[in-house]
């Protein structure tokens, strides 16, 4: 799932890696999606909606990412 969460958020951030930075992007990606979407009161529930929660949280950890070291 980690793999398959980064090489998504990879296709829709533009950023390339290697299969374990896709994975670790995936793995963190997911953490930081759980969080954010706790903080804000949705839980996600099925595989769906982990897997949109996990993307979009991919995504924040790219772009904040990029932020700080762009």
């Amino acid at each position: 799932m980690g793999a398959l969460v980064g090489w998504i958020a990879g296709k829709l951030m533009d950023a390339e890696g290697s299969l374990l930075w896709t994975i670790i992007v995936g793995v963190v990606g997911s953490a930081v999606g759980s969080v954010v979407f706790g903080l804000l009161g949705f839980y996600a529930f099925g595989w769906l909606a982990n897997l949109f929660v996990s993307i979009v949280g991919a995504c924040l950890f790219i772009w904040i990412g990029r932020k700080m070291f762009h």
